[in-house]
């Protein structure tokens, strides 16, 4: 089976200066006839950034007609001062009241990069005259846009969809924090909620920008082939994203409505802070911790904490000082004496009972922050042995600041403490996500002791980078690998990502590939992934694709009689590290039987004693060999031995059919996984993925930040932590 080797362009995608954007649509816009007196400045090659007082402003009549607006001096006035054809309009743009002279202005943007700024006292005259203009510029395909009062409406080269070779024309209107899309596809919008949005940043140079806004499982490429409106789309855009205010709602929302800012902290404290010695008891340097809420109170998705940047206790007295900033608090006002009357209730079933009816009545994004913030919580007290933070401990700090109290009302850490408590019941946590919890959690503190022994700390998410099919920019995807996360777990997140449906003999696989190699390894779906991200080097990585032989290699299993192979290939040696270091000798043909325990190597088929002998499951088998390494036939793999003192061992078999290579690797695959080579539950061919599209393209995930967790950490290995075995 020949290694296919992948593309490596990373780059995001550009727009073609040579080729003419795609235009799926060629209509003829409806007649509208509108005229008045408008007042006017001078067009401006550049954004307005100032304020442009009245007397800047020129009074002009304005005539509406025949595609054409054109302003005269007067109304009587035959010859117009100027003209703009309205199929040369890309942008309309509406500021907030009072930003210029006139209390109601807007702006209209053309592709010859002009931008003129109209202006009225009347409300009602101002909404006329854009929604007139905007009838006269937007094709029948958007005209939905205009139902709605927008703030920016216009076209903009865009990519999406499964194909990024061409740029499209689409178009777009900025309402709140909603951009809606019109694609030429269809009709359908759907908006892309932007305090949701998890990246929002500018790719490529000054010549070719990209405004890349990435919403869960899907991505939108906005390019600025007209760097003027581009520029007033992007300010616009970001602002939007930003957060409007301080109520929680109102903040950068993830996935799960837990506004960025805090989860930010908890995942920064959950990855650096678990055994700190009091930590949230300690305070952080005000400077620092104010300095640094200001950050995420602005724009928290761009704030990325790395240990060494940032003190634990300045994340945590962040964290605190948001909380307790909150103008309607976490419990809210109109709850907040309903809860702390409740931890009154002598009856503990009756209290919990009432904390359940409480939790329910809360707002979404309250009531998910709760949750978030009380499952952190727990994991912290489980480790008060070294953090000296237990349950009480934590209510004292917690208690004031979630119920905004001066401390002297012992109710208000009650609470927090039944809460702590009684964390599964209240919250309904199930034993698996318990227990997966604990998984990721003590692999975190594993890491963490490694690290302190090898010298080296690593803080933030644990990030996988996974293409899907082959490698390249399009297919990437950035996940967050928990400590419990499987192989066949992390296929079917990129294939849900991706709305990839699985039919029935659809053999989706996550491959482990090593380009230096030239050889990838599908990972068996119980293999846990997290231990395979530390261990991969600087030329391999993670990509899901169909296991092309699996169908045959099931077949033969099925048929076959026993749980041994034997047979003759060809065999090379190299005592190096994988990718390392310079093989000695050919290929030359050996002997070779595999049973349930060992693979043994015999010099000819009548030898009686092997010359190797390793144990099966030890070994790593990649498909593939290095061409470098001249193999006799295209029918190999590479199989990898690790030794108890870490050393490494590889060598190369080659096979003379593709057929014989099948059996082989079916085989390992058999023995090492005590004959559960592919899972039988049927959910894996009717999983139902659900469609998520913008307008009617499908959309792709795009990359997200650095990965920086793909560094190895040889001690991960090491016995899980007493503290979580009874917890």
């Amino acid at each position: 089976m020949e290694f296919l080797r992948n593309n490596q362009t990373t780059d995001v995608p550009r727009v073609d200066s040579m080729k003419p954007l795609e235009k799926h649509y060629s209509v003829v816009l409806p007649t509208v006839s509108h005229s008045g007196f408008l007042y006017k400045t001078a067009s401006a090659g550049k954004l307005l950034q100032d304020r442009r007082a009245r007397e800047e402003f020129s009074r002009r009549w304005c005539v509406l007609s025949d595609g054409v607006l054109s302003y005269f001096e007067h109304e009587r006035a035959m010859t117009p001062n100027g003209e703009i054809r309205t199929s040369e309009i890309v942008c309309l743009a509406v500021p907030p009241p009072d930003s210029h002279g006139f209390e109601h202005t807007f702006e209209v943007y053309t592709e010859g990069e002009r931008l003129y700024l109209f202006g009225l006292e009347s409300a009602e005259l101002a909404r006329e005259w854009v929604k007139c203009i905007a009838k006269a510029f937007v094709p029948p395909l958007a005209e939905d846009l205009l139902a709605r009062d927008f703030e920016r409406l216009g076209r903009l080269p865009y990519k999406a969809g499964l194909s990024l070779q061409r740029a499209q024309e689409g178009w777009f209107a900025l309402t709140g924090s909603e951009l809606r899309a019109v694609f030429p596809e269809g009709p359908c919008e759907e908006p892309l909620q932007l305090r949701r949005l998890q990246e929002l940043s500018i790719q490529g140079d000054n010549e070719n920008q990209v405004l890349v806004l990435v919403e869960r499982r899907r991505t939108l490429y906005i390019q600025g082939e007209r760097r003027l409106d581009f520029m007033g789309w992007l300010g616009a855009i970001q602002k939007a994203a930003a957060s409007l205010g301080d109520t929680l709602s109102e903040q950068q929302l993830g996935d799960s409505d837990i506004p960025v800012i805090v989860y930010r902290c908890v995942d920064y404290i959950t990855q650096c802070g678990l055994t700190s010695e009091g930590i949230y008891r300690k305070c952080g340097q005000t400077s620092k911790t104010q300095r640094l809420l200001e950050s995420l109170r602005q724009d928290a998705r761009s704030v990325h904490l790395k240990e060494g940047e940032q003190h634990v206790d300045d994340v945590s007295s962040a964290l605190k000082r948001f909380l307790r900033d909150l103008p309607d608090g976490l419990f809210t006002r109109a709850q907040r004496l309903s809860w702390l009357e409740a931890s009154e209730i002598e009856d503990e079933e009756e209290k919990v009972s009432r904390y359940r009816e409480l939790l329910v009545h809360l707002p979404p994004v309250n009531r998910a922050t709760v949750k978030a913030l009380i499952s952190h919580l727990y994991c912290v007290q489980c480790f008060s042995d070294t953090n000296q933070m237990n349950t009480h401990n934590l209510a004292i700090v917690f208690g004031p600041t979630l119920f905004q109290t001066d401390g002297q009302d012992y109710k208000a850490g009650r609470v927090v403490e039944d809460l702590i408590s009684h964390y599964v019941v209240v919250f309904s946590v199930d034993e698996e996500e318990l227990r997966k919890q604990r998984e990721e959690v003590t692999a975190i503190v594993k890491m963490r002791v490694a690290g302190t022994a090898s010298g080296t700390q690593h803080a933030g998410d644990f990030i996988c980078t996974v293409y899907l099919e082959e490698k390249k920019a399009e297919s990437e995807q950035h996940v967050k690998i928990p400590a419990s996360m499987t192989a066949e777990e992390l296929t079917l997140e990129i294939l849900d990502r991706r709305n990839v449906g699985i039919r029935e003999k659809d053999y989706w696989t996550c491959f482990e590939v090593n380009e230096k190699e030239e050889a990838e390894r599908p990972l068996h779906f119980a293999e846990k992934v997290l231990p395979i991200l530390h261990g991969l080097g600087i030329d391999s990585h993670l990509v899901v694709k169909k296991h092309q032989s699996m169908e045959a290699m099931l077949l033969y299993l099925a048929s076959r009689v026993g749980d041994t192979k034997h047979g003759m290939m060809k065999f090379r040696e190299d005592r190096s590290l994988l990718g390392l270091g310079l093989p000695s000798g050919g290929f030359h043909d050996r002997y070779f039987i595999l049973n349930s325990s060992c693979l043994r190597l015999y010099k000819e088929v009548r030898s009686h004693r092997p010359e190797k002998e390793w144990p099966v499951k030890s070994l790593k088998v990649y498909l593939g060999i290095k061409k470098k390494l001249r193999p006799p036939t295209c029918w190999g793999f590479t199989v990898v031995h690790e030794t108890e003192k870490h050393d490494k061992q590889q060598w190369y078999l080659c096979c003379d059919t593709q057929m014989e290579l099948r059996e082989w690797f079916a085989t390992f695959l058999f023995v090492q996984h005590d004959g559960l080579v592919w899972p039988s539950e049927p959910s894996r061919v009717s999983r139902a993925v659900p469609e998520v599209r913008l307008g009617s393209v499908s959309l792709i995930p795009l990359r997200g930040s650095e990965n920086e967790m793909r560094r190895s950490v040889a001690a991960f290995t090491a016995d899980p932590l007493s503290v979580l075995r009874n917890v």
